[in-house]
């Protein structure tokens, strides 16, 4: 008989991206008058609100992605077709 598979919960990376999240938000929060402050210097400056949305969005995606498979919950596999 074989074993069902058991797929190793990335709890780690849950944690690690958790706190990152958290930090990143608190962070932000908190310093919004220098948040302002640069991105309302232009020229180089314009960038910043750019990378500052990537690194929110890469942070936060794992984060989710981490969360969900924590709780067990994982996409759904496709089949595929037999011709």
């Amino acid at each position: 008989m074989e074993k069902a598979m058991v797929k190793k919960r990335p709890l780690k990376k849950f944690l690690v991206f958790g706190i990152l999240s958290v930090t990143l938000y608190y962070l932000l929060i908190t310093h919004q008058e220098l948040v302002k402050e640069f991105c309302s210097k232009g020229k180089w400056y314009a960038f910043f609100p750019i990378i500052t949305a990537f690194i929110f969005s890469f942070v936060h995606g794992n984060f989710t992605d981490a969360f969900w498979s924590v709780l067990g919950i994982e996409p759904k596999k496709k089949r595929k077709e037999v011709k």
